[in-house]
C-alpha cells in the first residue's frame, strides 16, 4: 500500500482548483482561521453536513440517481432469481433435469458474473465510456438474454443462457457502487448502499407474487408455459427500465449533464475532502496494482465473501420455505413478509451506520443474530419456530451488506480507480461464494438443510471475526497517522471502523 502521494503538477493544480472551490462554496462556519475543521468531527475526522448548498446537492443525488439505480437492482435480481420460482412452475421437468443439473445452472451464472466483474469498473473508472449510457446498454443486454430462457428446450440451453446472464448482469452491481462511492461521503454512503440493497431484497419478497400472478393468469396461454411467460415479461420490463437509465444516470461528479457547473464543482471536492490519504490518478492498472497490493482488501474480501456465503439460501429461498409443508401458492406467499422486513432493518442499519460512522458493532450485532437463527431453523421442526427464523436469518445477513461495501469503499478509496478495482474485486471472491453454496441444499437434505444451515452459521461467525481483525487493524494504522509515522495526518483525516 502506497504510503505517499505522487506528485504531479498538473493534478496537484486541478486538486488545489477543487480544494479551493470546496472552501468557497462552503459555509463559513465549516472553518477556523487556520484550517477546515475536521478536527472538530468525529474520531475518524468525518463532519456532518451544514453548508446549504451541499445539503441541497446531495438532496438533488437522492432525488434523481437513487430511484433509477434501485429500480434496477430491482430488475438485476428479478431477472436473476426467477429461476427459483419457475422451478416451481415445473422449469425441472420441461427441461428434463436430474440430479444437480438446477444447481448447476445455478452456479454457472456466477461463473459469467465474475469474469466481468473487474475490467468492467476498471473501463468505467477510465473515463473512457459514459456511465450512464454504459451501464444502460449492459442492462438492455440482460434484459434481451433473460427472455431468451423461455425459449430453451434443454439443460445445455438452460446453462448457456444463464452463463451469459451472468456476463451481461456483472457490470451492474461493482458498477452502482461506485457511482455511489463518487457522489457520497464516509458517513453518507451506507444508507445509500442499504437502499440499493433493498431493491435486491424486495425484489426476492416480490418475485414469488409476481410469478405467483404470472403462473395463475398466463400458465399455458398460446402454448407457452407460466416460467416462460415470467422471464418474457421480466425481460420486456427491463428492457424498458434500460432506456429510463439513459436520462437519469450520472456519469463523473464533474461530467454529469444534470448538475449545474457549481454543483460538478461541490460534488468532487467534498468527496476529496472526505478521503483518506488521496493520492492523485496515476491510470486503471495502477489502481488495480494499488489494490491488489494493499493487504486490507483481502480481509474485506474474505469479510464480504463469508457474509454472501451466508446469504446462500437466497436462490433456494422458495425450496426452504416450501420445507415447512404448505403447497406451491402458500409458499410463494410466504417467501414475501421475511424479505420485506429484512429491507427495513436494512435501511435502518444503514441510518445509524452512517449516523455514528460506526461499522464493526453493527456487523456484529445483527450476523449474531442471524447466526442465532440459523442454528435454531436447523435444530428444530416447529412450523412457526423455524418461519420466524427466516425473517431473523434474512434481516440480520442482509444488513451487514451496505455496512462491509461501504468499509470498501471508505477504506480503500484512495484514488478512484483504487477504489473501482477494490470493489469489483471484493465483489468478485464475494460472489464466488455462489459457485460452491449453490450444493449445499440437494433436495435429499429437506426439510431441515442441516448442512446448509450450520454452514450458514459458520460464514455468519466468520464474519463478525473479519469484522473484528479489521476494526483492530484501522486503530492500530490510525495511531501511526497521529505519531507521523505515516504522511497522512496533515488532513486530519482518519480511518474509520
Amino acid at each position: 500500500m502506497s504510503e505517499k502521494n505522487v506528485n504531479c503538477p498538473e493534478n496537484s493544480k486541478l486538486n488545489e482548483k477543487h480544494a479551493e472551490s470546496f472552501l468557497e462554496h462552503a459555509n463559513p462556519s465549516m472553518f477556523n482561521d487556520e484550517k477546515v475543521s475536521k478536527t472538530r468531527g468525529d474520531y475518524s475526522g468525518a463532519v456532518a453536513k451544514t453548508d446549504p448548498r451541499e445539503i441541497k446537492l446531495v438532496r438533488k443525488l437522492d432525488m434523481r440517481m437513487m430511484p433509477i439505480v434501485w429500480a434496477m437492482y430491482f430488475l438485476n435480481y428479478v431477472d436473476r432469481n426467477a429461476i427459483a420460482s419457475a422451478r416451481l412452475n415445473g422449469l425441472e421437468e420441461d427441461l428434463g433435469l436430474h440430479g444437480t443439473q438446477y444447481n448447476t445452472c445455478i452456479s454457472i451464472l456466477f461463473v459469467g458474473y465474475l469474469l466481468m466483474q473487474i475490467p468492467s469498473n476498471m473501463l468505467m473508472s477510465s473515463g473512457k465510456v459514459r456511465a450512464s449510457v454504459y451501464m444502460s446498454v449492459c442492462m438492455g443486454s440482460w434484459a434481451v438474454v433473460s427472455a431468451c430462457t423461455a425459449l430453451t428446450k434443454n439443460y445445455t440451453g438452460l446453462v448457456m443462457v444463464r452463463f451469459f446472464l451472468g456476463i451481461t448482469e456483472a457490470p451492474f452491481y461493482p458498477g452502482a457502487l461506485f457511482l455511489l462511492s463518487l457522489f457520497y461521503t464516509r458517513k453518507e454512503i451506507a444508507l445509500r448502499i442499504s437502499i440499493l440493497y433493498s431493491g435486491n431484497i424486495v425484489a426476492t419478497a416480490m418475485s414469488g407474487l409476481i410469478a405467483l400472478a404470472t403462473f395463475e393468469t398466463l400458465d399455458g396461454n398460446h402454448g407457452l408455459k407460466g416460467w416462460q411467460w415470467l422471464f418474457i415479461i421480466e425481460g420486456v420490463v427491463t428492457f424498458g427500465v434500460a432506456m429510463l437509465g439513459l436520462l437519469m444516470l450520472p456519469d463523473h461528479p464533474l461530467t454529469t449533464r444534470w448538475l449545474t457547473p457549481e454543483e460538478r464543482e461541490l460534488a468532487h471536492a467534498r468527496i476529496l475532502a472526505d478521503t483518506v490519504g488521496g493520492e492523485n490518478s496515476k491510470g486503471v492498472l495502477a489502481g488495480l496494482k494499488e489494490a491488489c497490493r494493499d493487504p486490507r482488501l483481502y480481509l474485506l474480501a474474505f469479510m464480504q465473501n463469508m457474509h454472501l456465503s451466508a446469504c446462500s439460501f437466497n436462490n433456494f429461498f422458495p425450496t426452504v420455505i416450501g420445507s415447512l409443508g404448505f403447497n406451491s401458492t402458500i409458499t410463494l406467499a410466504l417467501t414475501c413478509p421475511p424479505y420485506l422486513v429484512s429491507g427495513v432493518v436494512g435501511v435502518i442499519v444503514g441510518i445509524t451506520s452512517g449516523k455514528w460512522n460506526e461499522r464493526t458493532w453493527h456487523i456484529t450485532v445483527t450476523m449474531g443474530i442471524a447466526v442465532i437463527a440459523f442454528v435454531i431453523s436447523c435444530a428444530t421442526m416447529n412450523t412457526a419456530a423455524r418461519y420466524l427464523c427466516c425473517f431473523l436469518f434474512t434481516s440480520g445477513a442482509y444488513a451487514v451488506n451496505s455496512v462491509i461495501l461501504g468499509w470498501v469503499s471508505a477504506t480503500l478509496g484512495q484514488t478512484p480507480e483504487k477504489k473501482a478495482a477494490s470493489l469489483s474485486v471484493v465483489n468478485v471472491v464475494a460472489n464466488a461464494s455462489y459457485i460452491y453454496t449453490a450444493y449445499l441444499y440437494p433436495d435429499t437434505d429437506g426439510p431441515r438443510y442441516l448442512i446448509a444451515m450450520s454452514s450458514n452459521a459458520a460464514f455468519g461467525a466468520a464474519t463478525i471475526a473479519s469484522a473484528w481483525a479489521l476494526r483492530w487493524w484501522l486503530q492500530a494504522t490510525n495511531r501511526k497517522i497521529r505519531r507521523g509515522a505515516l504522511a497522512r495526518g496533515e488532513d486530519g483525516v482518519f480511518y474509520a471502523y
